[in-house]
């Protein structure tokens, strides 16, 4: 897809792999400069900030808690004064942590699902308002979970990813008067991901890619070339959207 974001910055949670690495790339490709963050792959991190510094972009990269209120706010702080603002945010930090069904479900499982997904994605969005230009973007990446419920033992995480959507349109509402637009992204089977690789066995993978009317898995690209469409100029007037993105898995 060609789109050209010159000029514009944009920040990344959970940039350093998977679907957020490839949104990373695809905005850098795009002359954005871009910050990524994340928890758990300090290397994988290194790895893609030297990738977008060979595309002739700046960029940033560190750790984040994004369960953190504190340290996110800093962070988006950090980003907008070292690159002088800030004109997209993608909320892609977030996951399942382990599958547990609701009657042996912990309180402290159902905390941490919520904080990691839905959490962070407010922490995030509530400090980005404060620095994202006029006509900024923020994407959600949420899943198909939230429509469907998920997997047997995903229900807090299809409960976090349900509430994005109400979060999304909210916010679109209130940010709409500044031009800034607020969608999210729900994918469904997307593999080359860890979520996939740790969570859904082979045989389940070959089940559900068996019921998708295109008859094949998703890949990181095809959610990433969604995200920098909803970045461009074409979609100034879209907003408070949820787009699936599961070959025809699933219709709203």
């Amino acid at each position: 897809m060609s789109a050209s974001l010159s000029g514009k910055i944009a920040f990344v949670t959970g940039g350093a792999i998977g679907i957020g690495r490839e949104i990373a790339l695809e905005l850098a490709r795009s002359d954005a400069n871009v910050a990524v963050t994340w928890f758990s792959h300090e290397q994988e991190g290194q790895t893609i900030v030297a990738e977008i510094e060979r595309l002739g972009r700046r960029c940033l990269g560190f750790r984040l808690d994004a369960t953190k209120s504190a340290d996110v706010t800093a962070a988006v702080d950090r980003i907008a004064t070292e690159f002088g603002g800030l004109d997209i945010l993608v909320n892609n930090s977030g996951g399942l942590l382990a599958r547990q069904e609701i009657a042996g479900m912990s309180d402290e499982h159902w905390h941490n699902v919520l904080a990691v997904n839905l959490d962070s994605t407010f922490y995030c969005c509530r400090a980005a308002a404060a620095h994202l230009r006029n006509n900024g973007r923020i994407i959600n990446i949420a899943s198909l979970a939230g429509h469907n419920g998920g997997g047997n033992g995903s229900a807090a995480y299809a409960a976090s990813k349900s509430a994005m959507f109400g979060l999304t349109r909210g916010l679109a509402k209130e940010l709409a008067r500044r031009g800034i637009t607020v969608n999210a992204l729900a994918p469904g089977l997307i593999l080359d991901t860890p979520f996939h690789e740790n969570f859904t066995p082979k045989e389940a993978q070959n089940a559900t890619i068996a019921g998708i009317p295109m008859g094949r898995a998703g890949y990181p690209p095809d959610v990433a070339s969604a995200a920098l469409w909803l970045c461009s100029e074409g979609a100034s007037w879209i907003t408070g959207e949820i787009i699936n993105i599961n070959g025809g898995q699933y219709f709203v």
